[in-house]
């Protein structure tokens, strides 16, 4: 099995009002936020293009689900498929079934608290 987690890809959390929340960061703190929050670019240790996603999402999002957590994390993989299949076998709760984009392919578990995890094998030079 290779690496598991490689880096955070994202943090993803509730709020009231999400646009408030993005206009006070972008205001106060320079975050260059869009509809969906905001993209930090960065290279890995290869110089290789990179991205880490900052999202307020609304309250009532059931992106979240079953977790019933504010929060949820997103963690860069490498070799998702065969890692949510090791995961399965170490007991792990696995949600759903894996989705693939243009940007790389998702998978959910949930941690000992009952946090959903996303686990994301990027594609970052889908994005550039």
């Amino acid at each position: 099995m290779k690496k598991r987690v490689t880096g955070l890809g994202g943090f993803f959390f509730k709020t009231k009002e999400p646009d408030k929340v993005k206009s006070w960061y972008n205001k106060h703190l320079g975050l260059n936020t869009d509809q969906y929050g905001c993209t930090f670019w960065w290279k890995d240790k290869e110089g290789n293009d990179c991205s880490t996603q900052w999202s307020p999402m609304h309250e009532d999002t059931a992106y979240f689900n079953p977790s019933k957590s504010t929060f949820m994390m997103n963690f860069r993989v490498e070799n998702l498929e065969e890692l949510l299949q090791v995961l399965k076998e170490e007991g792990v709760t696995v949600v759903g079934k894996m989705e693939t984009y243009d940007y790389g392919k998702f998978g959910w578990i949930l941690d000992p608290d009952g946090n959903k995890l996303e686990l994301w094998e990027p594609i970052d030079k889908a994005f550039l």
